[in-house]
C-alpha cells in the first residue's frame, strides 16, 4: 500500500495531525480566532505600573486608601526609633516637672521666679509650660524624622517602586504618607500633654488654675483650654510635616530630607533674633508655633490663634503642593 493511500484511510484528522508536524511554526487559522474570540480585549494602558480601569493618579477606591493608611500607620508606631522619641518625648515634661517641684520647695516666696510661682499653684501650667520648652526643638525633630523619611526613606530602601505598583497611585501615597506624618504628629503632641498633665497634678495642687492675665478658671475650664492648645500645637505640626514630606521629594536620603527641614528650622530662630530682620518674622513657620499661649488669656485671643491656624494652612498648601509637583513627575528608579 502507498503512502498516500494509508493518508486516505487514516481520515483527514490525521493528514491535519502529520501536516502540522510538519510545520511546528504554525498554528491553523480556525484555533487562532476560536482563541481570540474566547478572550476579551485587554485595554490599553501606559507602562506605569498601574491597573487598567484605575484612576491614573489616586489608583482604586477609598477602600484601599484607608487600609494603605492603616498599614502605613501600623508600621510608623511599630518602629523603634518612633516608639524612643515618643519615650524622649514623654520623660522629658517629668524631668521638668520634678526640677520645678524642688526649686519651689528649697526656694522662698519672694526667690520663685514667674514661671515657678505660677507652676506651683496650678497644676495645669505644666503643660503649657511643656509645650514651650519643647515646640520650638524636640517635636519638630520627631515629626521631620517620619514626614522626612516619608518618601526618600521608600526610595534610599528601594521599595517606593512597589509601593507604586497596582493599585496604587502617586496622588494617594503622598495622601497617605502626609496623614501619616500628621497623625504621628497629633500623638507627639498628645504625649506631651498627657505626660505633663499627669506629672503636674502628682507634683503642683489642683483646683482652680489662675491665667497669666491673672483670672482664675476652674480646673474644668482650664482641661478644655488645654485641648485648645493641643488641636493647635498639632497642627503646627502638620504644616511642619508638609514641609519635611516636600524636601522628601527631592532626595532618596532620608537624614537629607530630615537634616534639610531642622536647618531650616534654625535659620528662622537665627532670622528672629535678627532685629533688622523683624518685617520678615511674622512670616516665618516657628514664629507662631508657641502662639497656643493665647489660651492662657481672659477671654481666650482667638484671633491670634486664628492668625496661627491660617498661616499653618498657607505653609500646607505651598509645600503639598510643591511635594504633588515634584512626586508626580518624578521618575521612579528604586
Amino acid at each position: 500500500m502507498s503512502t498516500a493511500e494509508t493518508r486516505t484511510q487514516a481520515g483527514p484528522g490525521t493528514a491535519a495531525a502529520e501536516q502540522s508536524r510538519r510545520m511546528p511554526g504554525l498554528v491553523p487559522v480556525t484555533e487562532t480566532l476560536r482563541t481570540v474570540e474566547r478572550r476579551a480585549p485587554e485595554p490599553l494602558t501606559r507602562d506605569t505600573g498601574e491597573v487598567a480601569g484605575e484612576h491614573p493618579v489616586w489608583g482604586g477606591g477609598m477602600g484601599t486608601f484607608w487600609r494603605l493608611l492603616a498599614s502605613e500607620l501600623a508600621l510608623t508606631f511599630r518602629r523603634p526609633r518612633n516608639m524612643a522619641l515618643l519615650a524622649v518625648l514623654g520623660v522629658v515634661p517629668v524631668i521638668l516637672g520634678i526640677g520645678l517641684r524642688l526649686a519651689s520647695g528649697t526656694a522662698g516666696d519672694g526667690e520663685m521666679g514667674g514661671i515657678v510661682q505660677n507652676l506651683a499653684g496650678n497644676s495645669l501650667m505644666l503643660t503649657f509650660l511643656s509645650f514651650s520648652f519643647l515646640v520650638l526643638l524636640l517635636m519638630p525633630v520627631a515629626v521631620s524624622v517620619v514626614a522626612g523619611d516619608a518618601i526618600a526613606g521608600e526610595a534610599g530602601g528601594g521599595t517606593l517602586r512597589y509601593l507604586l505598583a497596582a493599585p496604587a497611585g502617586r496622588g494617594r501615597l503622598l495622601a497617605v504618607k502626609y496623614l501619616n506624618a500628621v497623625v504621628f504628629g497629633y500623638a507627639v503632641t498628645a504625649v506631651v500633654a498627657v505626660t505633663a498633665l499627669l506629672t503636674g497634678l502628682a507634683l503642683f495642687p489642683g483646683g482652680s488654675v489662675t491665667l497669666l492675665s491673672g483670672t482664675t478658671i476652674t480646673m474644668g475650664e482650664g482641661l478644655l483650654r488645654i485641648l485648645l492648645a493641643v488641636g493647635y500645637v498639632g497642627a503646627a505640626m502638620a504644616a511642619l510635616a508638609a514641609v519635611a514630606l516636600a524636601l522628601s521629594t527631592f532626595t532618596e536620603v532620608a537624614i537629607g530630607a530630615i537634616a534639610g527641614t531642622l536647618v531650616l528650622l534654625v535659620v528662622c530662630q537665627v532670622v528672629r533674633a535678627v532685629p533688622a530682620l523683624a518685617p520678615v518674622t511674622p512670616y516665618l513657620l516657628p514664629t507662631r508655633f508657641t502662639a497656643f499661649d493665647a489660651v492662657l488669656r481672659d477671654p481666650v485671643d482667638f484671633a491670634a490663634l486664628r492668625d496661627g491656624l491660617l498661616s499653618f494652612a498657607a505653609y500646607i498648601a505651598l509645600f503639598g503642593s510643591i511635594a504633588w509637583a515634584r512626586f508626580s513627575g518624578k521618575d521612579i528608579t528604586s
